[in-house]
């Protein structure tokens, strides 16, 4: 007789639990498309990207200004002036 047929149902039961560990053991390698790194750096650069947008429409459309004038220096210079009280 082979060792097979002589094994208990408990040692079976044991030799099958051994077996499932050593398959969960294997790693699972993902190969990413884009790099953490970018990632983030895209995730910034959408977000400053929404963030000139928003002031764009707020100031050009809300604000009857031209949507330009948003992104230009002067525009807040002046903003924290009206604030100081200059």
């Amino acid at each position: 007789m082979t060792e097979e047929v002589n094994i208990s149902g408990r040692r079976q039961r044991k030799l099958d639990k051994a077996k499932e560990v050593e398959a969960k053991q294997t790693y699972w390698v993902q190969i990413r498309m884009f790099p953490i790194w970018l990632r983030i750096l895209l995730v910034i650069v959408l977000f400053g990207g929404a963030a000139a947008g928003g002031l764009m429409v707020g100031y050009g459309v809300l604000g009857n200004g031209t949507p330009a004038d948003a992104l230009k220096w002067e525009t807040y210079q002046h903003i924290l002036d009206i604030k100081d009280g200059k």
